[in-house]
C-alpha cells in the first residue's frame, strides 16, 4: 500500500527576496488510501498549489510531504515515479508522437537504463489503452486528436505507469459533460478494481460530489472542511467558498449533494 500525507506544509512561489506570500499555510492532511479524494474551492484558494506540493512539483517552504512515511523530496525520482503518477493541467506531447508511443512513456520508471521494454510493459500499455478506450487510436498522432480523445490518451499514459497513487489536476478541463463523465468513470473504475488511491482537483461541484469518496474544501490556503460529500457539501459551506447563496438537493440517482445557486 502507498500512503501520501502533508505535515505542517507551507508552500509559496519563489525564494529569498523574490519569494511571494504563503499560498498554503500549515496544512496537515493525510490522503485516504484506496479512495477518491477531490480538492475543491474557489479560484486562488490554494488547491492547485497544494496539489503541486503533493506531486513534488513545488518544494515546501516549511513542513513536509511524506510518501510512505518518507520525505518525498528525499526520495529518488524513480522511486517516486513508481509510486505516484501525475496528470498535470496542460500536458504537452512531442510533435508527431503516436498515441501508442505516448502511452508507453508511462512505463519509463519501470525500464532499465537502455529504456528497453518487455512483455510486462506491452501488457500494461495494452491494458491502459483498452481501459480508456483509445486502442483504436494507437497509430494516430496525439496532436491530431480531439480534446476528449487527448485527455483519455494522457490518462492511459498515467494508468500504464501502474502506481498506487494517481494525482490528476483538473482532468476534465475543456471537456463537455459527456466526455468528463466518461473519463471520471475510468478513474473511479481504476480505484474500485485496483485499489488505486486518487487525488483530483475539480472545479465542477456536481462532478466532485458524484465521484469523491472524500472531499477536501479549501479557502485562503487552508483546509476548512473534509469528509464525505454528503457531510461536507452544505449550502453554508458552498456560500462560504464561492460567495453566493446556494441550495443543496440530493441527486435523485445517487443521493449525492447537488449545489445550485439560489
Amino acid at each position: 500500500m502507498t500512503s501520501l500525507a502533508a505535515h505542517d506544509l507551507v508552500l509559496r512561489y519563489g525564494s529569498g527576496r523574490s519569494a511571494g506570500p504563503d499560498i498554503v499555510r500549515g496544512i496537515t492532511f493525510e490522503v485516504p488510501e484506496n479512495a477518491v479524494t477531490v480538492l475543491i474551492g474557489a479560484n486562488g484558494c490554494g488547491k492547485s498549489t497544494l496539489f503541486a506540493g503533493l506531486a513534488r512539483l513545488l518544494k515546501p517552504a516549511a513542513g513536509d510531504v511524506l510518501l510512505d512515511g518518507r520525505s518525498i523530496d528525499a526520495t529518488p525520482t524513480r522511486e517516486v515515479a513508481k509510486a505516484l503518477a501525475l496528470l498535470p493541467q496542460h500536458p504537452i506531447a512531442p510533435e508527431g508522437m503516436t498515441v501508442a508511443e505516448l502511452v508507453r512513456q508511462g512505463r519509463t520508471p519501470h525500464q532499465g537504463l537502455l529504456g528497453r521494454g518487455g512483455p510486462d510493459d506491452d501488457a500494461a500499455v495494452a491494458a491502459a489503452m483498452e481501459a480508456t478506450g483509445v486502442s483504436e487510436l494507437a497509430e494516430r498522432t496525439a496532436d491530431s486528436l480531439s480534446g476528449g480523445q487527448r485527455q483519455r490518451v494522457w490518462l492511459a499514459m498515467v494508468l500504464a505507469q501502474q502506481t498506487g497513487i494517481l494525482l490528476l489536476d483538473e482532468p476534465t478541463s475543456f471537456l463537455d459533460i459527456g466526455h468528463a463523465v466518461e473519463l471520471l468513470d475510468v478513474v473511479r473504475r481504476r480505484n474500485r478494481e485496483h485499489g488505486t488511491t486518487v487525488v483530483m482537483v475539480l472545479h465542477d461541484l456536481f462532478l466532485a460530489a458524484r465521484y469523491a469518496d472524500h472531499l477536501v474544501a479549501m479557502q485562503d490556503g487552508e483546509i476548512v472542511a473534509a469528509g464525505e460529500p454528503t457531510d461536507v457539501l452544505t449550502a453554508q459551506l458552498a456560500e462560504q467558498l464561492y460567495g453566493i447563496p446556494c441550495v443543496v438537493h440530493p441527486d435523485p440517482n445517487t443521493g449525492r449533494p447537488v449545489v445550485l445557486p439560489r
